[in-house]
């Protein structure tokens, strides 16, 4: 009765989370002056019209323009925060060098500033490179060990250091022991990592809307801020509404697809 009452409570609490999206995704196949004058859950009058109408809405700049922005942002940020998190985890994690304490230090207070405080300088900092308008400034921090850092240097520093320890007795260089040992045993981190970025990556919109403009540059969340008119006009909710349950797919897939790594455990990726 206990595990039932449990579980009774959890179903409740998914369908109170997932009920925004249900109707969302409903109301994108509501013609679109039934969307806000019939309250009803279910449309009385199923239509398809929203999509067609809302991926065409900018004339010769479809959403697949804007789809395309966001995955080529989102692919180049996953690849740098990869790269440079795992690389910086390894040294900061597994390695013994002079100052190490001093520049871990410096690292963390680095990525402890507030975003809104950074905001300012490196606006005025990639404007004078010319970077505005282009995706540079959305991917190039990645690069840097910005967002996993901390996450990484954490579980590296949780493996078994006799692996490592084996394969300098063998000769294993240092490069060696990070793709052949490391690597292996920190795909559950390396995974939740792409996972997070992806999504995070993909959901802004701060730093989209700062940095890019014009229609050929923009991502999804700023094609779906265009369809509300912030002026007081006509505002397209049905089009909107049916981009946006588009727009939740990527997410979904993406993470449908990667969630069996995050379940894999240190030992069997280790002495498998």
């Amino acid at each position: 009765m206990r595990a039932l009452a449990i579980h009774a409570c959890i179903l409740v609490l998914a369908v109170i989370m997932l009920y925004p999206v249900f109707w969302m995704i409903l109301a994108s196949l509501r013609p679109q002056t039934e969307i806000f004058a019939d309250l009803g859950f279910f449309p009385r009058h199923w239509t398809l019209e929203n999509y067609t109408k809302g991926w065409s809405f900018f004339g010769n700049v479809t959403f697949t323009t804007f789809f395309l922005n966001s995955f080529l942002i989102c692919a180049l940020a996953i690849t740098g925060n990869l790269l440079a998190c795992t690389m910086a985890g390894y040294a900061f994690g597994r390695l013994k060098f002079r100052l190490k304490r001093l520049w871990f230090a410096i690292m963390v207070g680095s990525i402890m500033l507030p975003f809104h405080a950074q905001l300012i300088p490196q606006y005025i900092a990639f404007r004078k490179i010319g970077w505005i308008n282009t995706i540079l400034p959305l991917v190039v921090p990645k690069f840097l060990a910005t967002d996993a850092f901390f996450l990484m240097v954490q579980f590296m520093r949780t493996l078994p250091g006799e692996l490592e320890q084996a394969a300098m007795l063998d000769g294993a260089s240092y490069w060696q022991r990070f793709t052949r040992v490391i690597l292996p045993l920190c795909v559950p981190a390396i995974v939740t990592t792409a996972i997070f970025t992806f999504i995070n990556t993909y959901n802004d919109f701060l730093s989209q809307l700062i940095y890019l403009s014009g229609l050929q540059h923009m991502t999804v969340p700023l094609a779906l801020r265009m369809f509300v008119d912030s002026g007081g006009g006509q505002s397209s909710f049905g089009p909107m509404f049916a981009m946006a349950t588009l727009a939740i797919g990527p997410v979904l897939g993406f993470f449908i697809a990667a969630q069996r790594y995050l379940v894999q455990g240190i030992a069997t990726q280790g002495f498998k």
